[in-house]
């Protein structure tokens, strides 16, 4: 007689952990409807307050400048009140100032509500990254990221077609009053929605156990000097410091290059801006998921992580030769591919906080980079100003933008060549 064992019934480990990440997602697309409606405004309100191309890169400048200090305390913020608080705060602050750019008056007047609104979104990535940190499991961490960093591809694409209809329809005032009402409808979402796991009646036991899968982190609290003497606190701000002005730089200056370059305006700005941040989709999930597949197939952090990363800076290469493209769309083509590996090098990069620092200090290692990054997106404004104003092309700009990423990648792999769990 034989005696036949059956297999235990599987646990279903629930999936509210993605709610989370699609509220962030959301709250990526307004943001950066926000931040790009600038961008595509620039002939706009050039040719109404006589800016040149120093007074545009000027209010860049003082946006980043406000953006990089936020960055540094809404790190710590986020540390001490949690990612729900935290983040609505920020949201909130960034909201109403950019509404209030309806009401500016003169270059002076966009500064104060640029600054205004650096100060909120500031507090945007150092939210996210807690949350998804409270939330994930190391092995799934990048491609949370990935998902909830794909929103400011959206928001980039939502951009060129909403405003340019509301402009033409009601001026340019009313782009900023109806865009940011109708944001502000997040927040109560927020409030209302997310908690920690361990406080969340949604959350299942089995799910629980899955977020926590990890080692526990030690308690202790994190001296905040302490992460400026830490090689992993390095590999991330410079690694931050040489990618985001690339970003930057496409965010702000890309409807003003297809402008000159190939004689698009406010009516015809949106399929080549759509057909660029679609590619970036690509590349912010795309990235994402293939750190974590590696990882799921037996590769470690450290690999898996790098391998991703290298991949999507080889894929920026070609981007230098975007501005001698002869045909439009070939040009489009080279900008998305270049974007896409941006993203998809972001999201791996945003996540060597979470996989090396424990949860305590991860919000304070996100702003400390953000604020390195914001510098760098400073000096990019300068030098695009320079480079637009005193010798007319974009080929110098995008050959920097060529090249970081290999750089970046570089100085990462130095200053943590194993991705090892920092001992604080």
């Amino acid at each position: 007689m034989t005696t036949e064992t059956a297999a235990a019934p599987k646990v279903r480990v629930g999936n509210y952990r993605w709610v989370v990440v699609w509220l962030l997602f959301a709250a990526m697309v307004i943001n950066y409807v926000d931040r790009q409606t600038i961008g595509l405004l620039k002939p706009t309100l050039s040719a109404e307050f006589g800016w040149n191309e120093t007074d545009y890169a000027n209010l860049i400048l003082f946006f980043q400048a406000s953006y990089a200090v936020s960055y540094l305390i809404f790190g710590r913020v986020m540390d001490r009140l949690g990612a729900r608080w935290g983040f609505g705060i920020a949201f909130l602050i960034w909201q109403v100032a950019h509404i209030a750019h309806a009401g500016a008056r003169g270059l002076t007047g966009f500064i104060f509500a640029r600054m205004a609104l650096g100060v909120g979104e500031g507090g945007g990535f150092p939210g996210g990254i807690k949350a998804v940190t409270e939330w994930f499991p190391k092995k799934e961490r990048a491609f949370a990221t990935g998902i909830f960093n794909a929103g400011t591809n959206i928001g980039a694409i939502v951009t060129p077609l909403i405003i340019p209809a509301i402009v033409l329809t009601w001026g340019w005032q009313m782009a900023f009053i109806i865009t940011g009402v109708a944001g502000l409808i997040w927040l109560p979402i927020w409030l209302l929605v997310y908690r920690r796991p361990r406080e969340h009646s949604k959350v299942t036991q089995a799910e629980l156990e899955y977020i926590e899968q990890d080692p526990a982190d030690p308690v202790e609290k994190v001296k905040w000097l302490k992460l400026f003497t830490k090689r992993e606190t390095w590999a991330y701000a410079l690694g931050k410091f040489l990618i985001d002005p690339i970003w930057w730089m496409f965010l702000f200056w890309l409807p003003d290059f297809l402008g000159k370059r190939y004689g698009l305006d406010l009516k015809t700005f949106g399929p080549p801006l759509i057909a660029i941040y679609l590619l970036s989709d690509v590349g912010s999930v795309g990235g994402g998921w293939l750190s974590s597949t590696l990882m799921k197939r037996g590769l470690t952090l450290n690999a898996a992580r790098k391998i991703a990363m290298l991949i999507c800076a080889l894929c920026a290469v070609p981007v230098g030769f975007a501005a001698l493209a002869d045909n439009m769309w070939v040009a489009v083509g080279i900008i998305g591919l270049a974007t896409a590996a941006h993203q998809g090098f972001s999201a791996n990069l945003y996540t060597l906080p979470g996989d090396v620092f424990p949860r305590s200090a991860v919000g304070s290692v996100i702003g400390i980079g953000g604020m390195i990054g914001a510098i760098g997106g400073m000096a990019m404004a300068r030098y695009a100003g320079w480079v637009l104003d005193t010798i007319g092309t974009y080929t110098p700009i995008f050959v920097v933008a060529a090249s970081a990423y290999l750089i970046a990648l570089g100085v990462i792999h130095l200053l943590t060549p194993k991705m090892e769990p920092v001992t604080l």
